[in-house]
This record gives C-alpha cells, sequence and structure tokens, in this order.
C-alpha cells in the first residue's frame, strides 16, 4: 500500500537550516518586498556610520598641524572634522526615517507571510507534535525579530567596516598595533556564539514555558474559573505555573551565566591589549604627539566599535536564528503541500473507499485506525458507532483531509484523495464537530463564517441556521441575528453551551451542496429527541440531493438516531468489527446487537 508516511517524525522536518542560507533568504524576501526601501536604508545606515571612523585621522593631522604651526593642515583637519560629523549626521538622520518606514512595512509583509505559512498547512498534525510546537513556540515568541533582522544587518556591516578603518589607522602608527585586531576576535566570537547557545537553552526550556503559559491561561480564562474555584485548584495552579516557569527560567539562566563569564574574560583580555599598545606607543623615543593622540583616540574608537559590534553580532545572531526558523516553517509548509494536485471532484458517482488504510497519530506508534477496508455508497447515510476510542472521530478527520493515512490509501471514485487539492476538496464539505469552537462575533457572521464567501449573505444564513435547528436560539436573542455574541465584548450575550452547539451545526450547513457531510456527535449536548428530529432531518436532506453522490456521515453514541443510516460501521479496538444496516446487524446478535440492547435497557 502506499505509505505517506505524514505521520512520522521525518529527519529533514526536525533539521533547521543552516545560518548563511536563511540570511540570504531573509534578504531575498525584503528585496522582494521593498527592493528600494532596502537598498537606499542600507546605503544610509552604512553610509552614516563610516565617517565616525574618521575622526582619530583628523585629530591626528589637528595637532601635527598646531605643533608644527602649519594653518593649512589645521584647516584640513578642521574642515575634515566638520564636513565628515555633518555627513555622518545628515546620513543617519535621514537613514533613521527610511528605516523606519522599512522597518513598517516589512515588518506587515513578514507577519502576513508567517500567518499564511501556517494556514497553508494541509493537515492540522503539527498541532500535536509536541517537537513542532515548541519550535513554533519561539518562532512565535521571537518573530519581531524577524522584521529586525535587516537593520541589524544594515548596523552590522556599517560596524564591521568602521572596525576595520580604525584598525587601519592604528596600523599607520605601528605594524604590531594590528595585533589588537586578534584580540577582538575572542569578543566578537564568544558573542557569535552567545546568541547560538542562549537560543538552545530556550529550546530545551520551551516544553516548560509551554507549559507555563498553559497554567497562566487556565488560571486567567472564564471558561475554567468555575471549575478551578469548585476544585479549590486555583492556588495549585499558580503554583504549578511557577513552578514551571522557574524550571524553564532555570535552563536558559544556567547558559547565561556561562556565556556572562565567557564574555567577560575576553573583554578583560581585549582591554589588557589596549593598554598595553596605548603604552608601546607613547614610550618610543620618536613618538610624535600626532601619533600619540592617534592611538588615544583610535585605540578609544576600537574598544567602543567593537563594543557596538560585538552587540551587534549578539543582536544579529538572534534574527538569524528566528530567521532560520522562519525558512525551517517554509520548508515543512511545502513538504505538506507539494503533493497536492486536482480539484475536487464535482460529483461522487460511485463511492468513497477506505483503501487498507491505518493510521496512527504524530509522534506514536500506536494505529488508531487498522487495515481499514470500507466503501461508502454514494448518495447513502452512513453512520459509525463504537467504544470511545475506537477511532470514529479519527475516521471522520481522515475523510475531511485533516490528517493523512500513515499508510494506504482513501479513493474518491478512482481518484486518491492524497492527489485532490486539500482546499478544494474542503470546500465541497459540510458538517459539524463535537468540538466545535464558539466564535464570538454577531451571530450572523458567526453562522455565515461556514461558507465565507456567503458570510454576508442574509437568506443564506437563515437558511443554515433553520437547517440546523437554532431558530430558537437566534429568536431568543435582543437583536436576532445581529447580536454580538460572548460576554467579554460591548452589548455581547453569552449562550449556554447547547445554544453554542446549535450554531456550530448551522454554520456546518452554510454549503449548499457538500459532496460530504460529516456530523461528528455535533449535538451531544442537546437531549435525545432533538438530536433525532434533526439527524432524521439531514438524512432526508442527504438522500434528496442523491443526484450528485452525497454522503452523510453520522457519528453518534445514541443508536435510536443511527439506526436510521443506510450502513452502519461499528469500530471496534482500531478495526471494522460489522457494518450493515440495522436489521441486518440487529439479526447477527454481534457487537451492535450488543450495545445496542445495553442502550435500550437504560431506557426502559
Amino acid at each position: 500500500m502506499a505509505t505517506l508516511g505524514v505521520n512520522r517524525a521525518d529527519a529533514n522536518d526536525a533539521e533547521i537550516p543552516p545560518m548563511v542560507p536563511s540570511l540570504l533568504h531573509s534578504l531575498k524576501f525584503a528585496y522582494n518586498a521593498q527592493p528600494m526601501l532596502l537598498v537606499v536604508s542600507f546605503v544610509l545606515t552604512i553610509g552614516g556610520l563610516i565617517p565616525e571612523a574618521l575622526s582619530a585621522l583628523w585629530l591626528k593631522l589637528l595637532i601635527n598641524g598646531v605643533t608644527s604651526g602649519n594653518s593649512t593642515t589645521i584647516f584640513r583637519a578642521a574642515m575634515g572634522l566638520a564636513l565628515t560629523g555633518g555627513a555622518g549626521w545628515l546620513m543617519r538622520t535621514v537613514g533613521s526615517r527610511f528605516i523606519a518606514i522599512f522597518s513598517d512595512r516589512i515588518a506587515l509583509a513578514v507577519n502576513t507571510h508567517v500567518a499564511q505559512l501556517q494556514a497553508r498547512v494541509s493537515t492540522i498534525e503539527h498541532h500535536e507534535r509536541p517537537e513542532y510546537l515548541d519550535r513554533l513556540q519561539i518562532l512565535h515568541d521571537h518573530s519581531f525579530l524577524l522584521d529586525h533582522i535587516y537593520p541589524s544587518l544594515m548596523q552590522y556591516v556599517g560596524s564591521s567596516i568602521r572596525l576595520l578603518i580604525t584598525v587601519g589607522l592604528l596600523m599607520s602608527i605601528h605594524p604590531v598595533l594590528v595585533l589588537l585586531l586578534f584580540f577582538a576576535i575572542p569578543p566578537i566570537t564568544v558573542s557569535a556564539r552567545r546568541a547560538g547557545l542562549e537560543r538552545a537553552a530556550e529550546e530545551r526550556a520551551a516544553p516548560q514555558v509551554r507549559l507555563a503559559r498553559h497554567f497562566f491561561e487556565l488560571g486567567t480564562t472564564p471558561a475554567t474559573a468555575k471549575e478551578l474555584r469548585v476544585s479549590r485548584a486555583e492556588t495549585a495552579t499558580v503554583e504549578r505555573r511557577s513552578a514551571a516557569f522557574r524550571a524553564g527560567y532555570a535552563e536558559v539562566s544556567r547558559q547565561r551565566w556561562v556565556t556572562a563569564l565567557q564574555s567577560g574574560g575576553a573583554w578583560l583580555l581585549f582591554s589588557l591589549a589596549y593598554i598595553a599598545s596605548v603604552s608601546f606607543v607613547a614610550s618610543r623615543n620618536n613618538a610624535k604627539p600626532g601619533n600619540v593622540l592617534l592611538a588615544l583616540a583610535a585605540g578609544a574608537a576600537l574598544s567602543r566599535f567593537l563594543g557596538q559590534t560585538v552587540g551587534q553580532t549578539e543582536f544579529l545572531r538572534w534574527n538569524i536564528e528566528a530567521a532560520q526558523r522562519l525558512l525551517w516553517l517554509e520548508r515543512y509548509v511545502s513538504t505538506r503541500t507539494g503533493v497536492d494536485q486536482g480539484p475536487a471532484p464535482e460529483r461522487i458517482a460511485e463511492a468513497v473507499r477506505f483503501d487498507h488504510v491505518s493510521f496512527a497519530y504524530p509522534g506514536t506508534d500506536t494505529l488508531v485506525l487498522d487495515d481499514v477496508d470500507l466503501t461508502l455508497p454514494a448518495g447513502s447515510v452512513v453512520a459509525i458507532v463504537g467504544e470511545n476510542g475506537a477511532g470514529k472521530s479519527t475516521l471522520t478527520k481522515l475523510l475531511a483531509r485533516l490528517y493523512d493515512p500513515t499508510s494506504g490509501r482513501i479513493l474518491i471514485d478512482d481518484t486518491d484523495l492524497a492527489t485532490i487539492d486539500p482546499t478544494s476538496w474542503r470546500e465541497r464539505l459540510a458538517g459539524a464537530f463535537q468540538d466545535f469552537f464558539k466564535f464570538e462575533f454577531l451571530a450572523t457572521n458567526s453562522v455565515g463564517l461556514g461558507d465565507l464567501p456567503r458570510i454576508e449573505q442574509r437568506p443564506a444564513v437563515t437558511t443554515a441556521v433553520e437547517r440546523g435547528g437554532a431558530v430558537d436560539v437566534i429568536e431568543k436573542l435582543p437583536e436576532g441575528l445581529e447580536t454580538q455574541l460572548g460576554p467579554s465584548w460591548r452589548n455581547g450575550r453569552d449562550l449556554s453551551f447547547g445554544q453554542w452547539q446549535k450554531l456550530a451545526v448551522a454554520r456546518g450547513f452554510m454549503r449548499d451542496r457538500p459532496l460530504l457531510c460529516i456530523l461528528d456527535e455535533p449535538t451531544a449536548a442537546l437531549d435525545a429527541e432533538t438530536e433525532h428530529m434533526l439527524f432524521e432531518k439531514f438524512a432526508a436532506a442527504s438522500r434528496t440531493a442523491a443526484d450528485d453522490g452525497r454522503i452523510t456521515v453520522l457519528v453518534s453514541h445514541r443508536f435510536s438516531t443511527v439506526k436510521m443510516a443506510d450502513l452502519i460501521i461499528v469500530l471496534d479496538g482500531a478495526r471494522v468489527a460489522e457494518f450493515g444496516d440495522h436489521e441486518s446487524l440487529m439479526a447477527k446478535r454481534g457487537l451492535y446487537a450488543e450495545l445496542y440492547g445495553i442502550q435500550a435497557a437504560g431506557y426502559r
């Protein structure tokens, strides 16, 4: 059978791209987004930094002119100081305006790009892989670094050029002073490694940081407030959040202490070399006042420029780390969208078939579905039953292509679902799930979201409300469909869980002609009679629309509801235990008959 392998931790998925390709990729992205602003900002930033390095040279000429009484030299030195100082100030001032505009525009482009990347992943498996969630958490926390990489790189290049000019000036006094450049290597090296080591520590601490954030959300959101207070777990939640935060912070703190000591030692070494170089120049018998002043000024500038370059190195490394994770995300998304090809079919002519399908959730080896062979006939109403954990919801998620099979194929007639563009396929789906989300919009938008192109079409929304049995919910709202939902908003109205569920069902029925309608226990909060009535309505609508081969899949624990289905599939232990209609399954006296009898006895 075909094995897609998307539920296994692929080594290529886990690899972080190298630094240089990530940096070049970021520059290409910025150039494509804002070419003129990038070039102008780059030139002005570097041009604004270089003149400061020449100040020591003008000071040397000035003191030589003063000591020799050469007014021409004094004038040239003074003009050099004035012109380079003025030019540097002008370029820094103008450049800062360009960089501000560039940063704002590139920040919008980068944030939009990251959001689009995550939205393009056709499945939801990355939401359930801890190693990927940790990496995405760091990318989210440091997303501001993605747009800072460009001004940081400009500053780094300018600082490096300024540093080299200063070293050149020192070498003009005596070649031995080039040794200062070698003593500058340890601070720069430590700085370059520091960001990477600390980021690695942050990644190791990410699970604890994510856990701390989870406990913070538990303790501060309304959804958990009642249970925490009734169970008196508020204090325990706060304590566990603090413990998780301390555990994560301890990992990062240990690494910061190590790098701080390394940095301090490297700077001490450079400081001693700087003192020795100034002493060497000043102690020479033929030392000229200009050379001594140049050594003092250029040496002091070297120390300052080196500190700034080291700081830029650290910040740039952090930025590149973020760029590496962005490139990783792009590559990850490309591997999850590259096999998508053709559009969804207009109709189901024969059936949807599960061809030896097996599935294990990301990061596990336990099969939730094991070698499933099924045929769902076109135009049929199919019910899926089984005990909790039997794989019912998993089967519907595979049909919606929220996951791809670990092995095997799902065929729409003769077309492999893995070769159908997921966006196109999902545009032909409808239905609702038990783990629905409460969209706190206007009621009309909360329902209309089920078919985005028609979200503002009132007749379509009204029809969906009727299909989903939510008319009574809308009638009780003070402004009907125009009511703001959610108590956290001004004039917002809260709903009971059952009312929210009815709106979710209505949202699932916004589309008029879906090929596949999935109802995964969407009415679990409603009474059995209401659920039965709704499911009867869904089944009748599916059968009347059989000209396009629509298949309706029902998942429910209530056997009084599923008995109406044309085909009932019984799952047990990740396998299909039996299938057939209600009468044939009862006649077999197998698992279905046993479960039906147990539930029926409960209603006596």
